[in-house]
């Protein structure tokens, strides 16, 4: 019984994962030079509602929601974030004015704080220990699907609906596919036996003392921070990049972007089977090097040859950037705590998401070109890969075993 249930779980984190992240995060940038075309808005506006709800609601909610995973399961919680996260795409669809488009995006980013990475990460935490990697890998290739497929479905849902009505039928897409799993998953293996409240109570009440006094937990926080912000810097422009400064055509821009994430599909399932062989330390540097490696390609975005290699190391990358956070938050610290602690880490990583691309905006609008915002990406991206190497060798926790 609990083999089947922990295959559910993994399925409610690959749905959740593929909407929540997949449709909603990865594919609003596609919409963003329609909004520049339309309303005549700068760049900077436009990444600037995804920086300033995520540096709004990250520091505010994130450790509080942490705890309330901690305490109460990931499930209550995730069934909120699909909620806000299929609601603010309704919402966009409908916008027509600034205030409206900043609006919703906080809706957005409580919808991914909610129901995004961090329950995800907790709910495959608890229910697997020994196929933790693999399982990770598996939910995790949710997000490159759902991306890779809004990318290629966007651009007919835009030609049939425009772009407002695609936007639409996303957000409702995200509620019915996600919200009924969410509904009926188990928060875990303990959940399912029905522990005594007790239990469940000293379970709940782990001090955080420990990882806050580590200094490997501050090394794990600002690699994370960099290296995400890093990715969340590229990705965020991509389309832009590409449709607005190198003229490619729509089809052809979301061609490089879905190769991105189809390459990352790859990249989740070699660096899930990876982080069960080796040191997560050693996968989590190669990680982080392929975006160190990805980023400088974008200077030859006039070849079409250099943009798909970018495609493939970026994604191979990409694909296992947050899914080895967690992997190596639990071997350093155990799953006990680890919804506080991924609180604290996954705030500082969308402070580092939101404000990467903003910076890189801001540079944009002021030189005319991407060529410092893309030498600052590779600088943050390098300090990350420091910050990890400096990590030490951690045996895995001892844990109760479930799968």
């Amino acid at each position: 019984m609990r083999s089947g249930s922990a295959g559910r779980a993994a399925v409610t984190s690959f749905v959740v994962l593929f909407s929540i992240v997949g449709l909603a995060l990865y594919g609003l940038p596609f919409y963003y030079d329609f909004m520049v075309r339309e309303f005549g808005w700068s760049r900077a506006q436009v990444t600037s509602g995804n920086a300033i709800s995520k540096l709004l609601i990250g520091p505010l909610f994130g450790f509080f929601a942490g705890w309330i995973v901690d305490r109460f399961g990931p499930r209550r919680l995730m069934m909120a974030g699909i909620l806000m996260a299929g609601g603010a795409l309704i919402g966009l669809a409908h916008m027509s004015a600034l205030w409206m488009f900043y609006l919703f995006y906080i809706f957005n980013a409580l919808g991914y704080v909610c129901g995004g990475p961090l329950p995800n990460q907790v709910l495959l935490s608890r229910w697997f220990d020994k196929s933790r990697g693999k399982a990770m890998g598996f939910a995790y290739l949710g997000i490159g699907v759902g991306g890779y497929l809004v990318l290629k479905l966007s651009p007919a849902l835009v030609h049939a609906f425009g772009w407002r009505g695609a936007l639409q039928c996303l957000g409702i897409l995200i509620i019915v596919l996600a919200l009924p799993l969410a509904y009926l998953v188990r928060d875990d293996p303990q959940g399912a036996a029905t522990p005594a409240p007790a239990a469940r109570r000293a379970d709940a009440v782990t001090p955080i003392r420990g990882f806050l006094r580590s200094p490997a937990f501050y090394l794990l926080a600002i690699g994370s921070m960099c290296s995400i912000g890093a990715v969340g810097g590229a990705n965020q422009h991509l389309k832009l990049f590409l449709s607005l400064d190198m003229k490619y055509s729509q089809e052809a821009s979301a061609a490089v972007a879905s190769t991105v994430l189809a390459c990352s599909i790859a990249g989740r399932l070699f660096m899930g089977w990876l982080a069960d062989r080796l040191p997560r330390k050693h996968v989590m540097l190669l990680i982080y090097l392929l975006i160190v490696a990805a980023i400088p390609l974008l200077f030859a975005a006039a070849s079409r040859g250099a943009m798909y290699a970018f495609a493939v190391v970026f994604g191979l990358g990409l694909g296992g950037e947050y899914m080895i956070i967690p992997l190596m938050a639990a071997e350093l610290f155990g799953v006990r705590v680890l919804g506080r602690l991924l609180g604290v880490i996954l705030t500082a990583d969308g402070v580092a998401e939101a404000t990467s691309p903003m910076l890189v905006a801001y540079l944009r609008d002021s030189t005319g070109s991407y060529h410092s915002g893309f030498i600052l990406l590779i600088a943050i991206a390098l300090a990350g890969t420091l910050a990890i190497a400096c990590l030490p060798r951690a045996a895995a926790t001892v844990e109760p075993s479930h799968v």
